[in-house]
């Protein structure tokens, strides 16, 4: 009988501890209002989209489309410096409300975090100086090839460069500093890196050898979010339509958003 009683004591205890999680998580916009203030969590140290400036501040096209949504929030923005594989996880710890972080929109992403509508895009590619003849992921079997860890790049490298030997780095900024002091070869990662990589290592004569696959960006947040997912979607909509992201995204990657991403609705 004991036994009964503790068993149900302890099953309303879990059910009370899950119903206020539940009801923290559910009211995470108007938590937002309240603190008057919205973490970003935004991944440092990727060239055009998360950078810091020569005044040692940030700046790139994540961090400017993150300052224009605290801004039409009417809250102040904090940013939480990530690394790329921190970004799910640093959501999921509640370190931050969104990630705004070049984080590709992908099914397997998208089973523990919630994604808005595409607010931009990112191309992968594989490069490598001229001297290496690479057309495509055959070419790379036998080959050492680096990557930023817990990217696309990553999921779609090693699912298609068969007998390559990956290498892989925290941060894209550890894997441009690999690339130009010699430690790799061959990279996976986005032409804004390539460019990067071209202006510290000019003698390098590194070039873009294919294009991989372009990916939808998402601004991401915890499951069970239907208040700030309806405010965030419909911020995205406005703000492309107005032409304010597709003018941060130029500024930046000097090119306009895909007329897909563009008429998002």
């Amino acid at each position: 009988m004991k036994l009964n009683k503790l068993f149900t004591r302890s099953c309303i205890a879990t059910l009370l501890f899950c119903g206020a999680t539940h009801a923290v998580l559910a009211d995470q916009l108007d938590d937002i209002k309240k603190a008057g203030k919205v973490r970003v969590a935004i991944a440092m140290g990727t060239p055009l989209f998360s950078f810091a400036d020569a005044n040692l501040q940030p700046t790139g096209s994540d961090v400017d489309t993150a300052t224009q949504l605290a801004q039409d929030l009417g809250v102040k923005l904090e940013l939480v410096p990530i690394t790329n594989a921190a970004r799910v996880p640093t959501l999921q710890a509640q370190r931050a409300d969104l990630v705004i972080a070049d984080l590709s929109i992908t099914p397997e992403r998208a089973k523990v975090v919630d994604f808005s509508v595409p607010y931009a895009v990112i191309t992968i590619i594989v490069g490598g100086p001229k001297s290496i003849k690479i057309k495509d992921y055959a070419d790379l079997a036998g080959k050492r090839i680096g990557l930023t860890r817990a990217t696309v790049n990553d999921t779609v490298t090693t699912q298609l460069a068969k007998g390559a030997e990956i290498m892989r780095y925290e941060d894209d900024a550890t894997l441009i500093t690999s690339m130009v002091t010699g430690q790799i070869d061959i990279f996976s990662s986005t032409p804004s890196n390539l460019a990067e990589m071209i202006k510290r290592a000019p003698a390098k004569n590194l070039e873009l050898k294919f294009a991989q696959k372009d990916f939808d960006l998402g601004i991401a947040m915890n499951k069970d979010q239907p208040k700030l997912k309806e405010w965030v979607n419909a911020w995205v909509v406005a703000n492309h339509k107005n032409g304010k992201l597709n003018a941060i995204y130029k500024k930046y990657h000097g090119r306009d958003l895909p007329a897909t991403i563009a008429n998002a609705s």
